[in-house]
């Protein structure tokens, strides 16, 4: 996770990117952030660029998740002082020395607060319930599968779902079990389905996913990030973004 966390801190904020990706990354490196082409050539010249549009880059890491060769984390950036807010979750695969091989990303702007009171980054971040990890990765897949990616099973809702303890940080939205069932439904009026689940990463009570998904046959790559207590969800982060139509290496997926 070192290797990681210090490409984005030391590559990205602080502006080391040439000795960041040199020390960090591995033999290859597969990129599927669309506009950054493959290798570490590519990474040099994509952020060579935005260091010198940014000369202000504050990022926070607000939550780590490590799991086996895959790893997660989930970042708050302030570009600018405040000329962009943005949410980036990151997705890894790493090599036999820990040094980064492949990267994934969704990137969506900065949520302040919703009915709630919940921002896009805030809310619990510490792991625990380690022993717990397959069984909360199982949970989390069967409940994409079954309730995101089926149209017929909101009955099922809380098998997965805490009916008593459910908080979501999503634009618009309240906590509540009743809330997140109804957003479900309301995507699915408006056309939305879960295609394909690529990643699955999980430590203790944290799961997160990287799925493709579908409204109106556009297609959507979104990173759900899942905080399980006693065997279901009690606590939801998510985010999305439109996969253009042209990219410069092998893709989203």
């Amino acid at each position: 996770m070192n290797n990681a966390v210090n490409l984005y801190l030391e590559g990205i904020r602080d502006g080391n990117y040439i000795e960041a990706v040199n020390k960090y990354t591995g033999d290859r490196y597969t990129q599927h952030s669309t506009g950054v082409k493959d290798g570490k050539e590519g990474f040099i010249e994509f952020f060579g660029d935005f260091v010198k549009r940014n000369p202000v880059r504050n990022i926070e890491i607000v939550r780590k998740i490590t799991d086996g060769k895959n790893l997660f984390i989930h970042a708050y950036q302030n570009i600018n002082n405040g000329e962009a807010e943005w949410v980036t979750t990151d997705f890894f695969d790493t090599d036999d020395n820990d040094k980064i091989i492949e990267h994934w990303d969704v990137i969506s702007e900065y949520c302040g607060e919703n009915l709630s009171k919940h921002t896009s980054v805030d809310g619990c971040s510490e792991i625990t319930d380690l022993d717990k990890t397959e069984d909360n990765k199982r949970v989390v897949r069967e409940f994409i599968t079954e309730i995101l990616m089926e149209n017929d099973n909101l009955d099922k809702l809380s098998h997965y779902v805490s009916k008593d303890n459910f908080q979501q940080h999503l634009r618009d939205m309240k906590d509540g079990f009743d809330s997140f069932s109804e957003m479900i439904r309301l995507e699915r009026e408006q056309k939305l389905c879960y295609k394909d689940m690529f990643l699955t990463v999980c430590e203790g009570n944290f799961v997160a996913t990287l799925s493709r998904v579908e409204r109106d046959f556009e297609e959507i790559c979104r990173a759900d990030i899942f905080r399980l207590e006693n065997g279901v969800i009690v606590e939801y982060w998510s985010n999305s973004e439109p996969v253009p139509k042209e990219h410069v290496n092998s893709g989203k997926f």
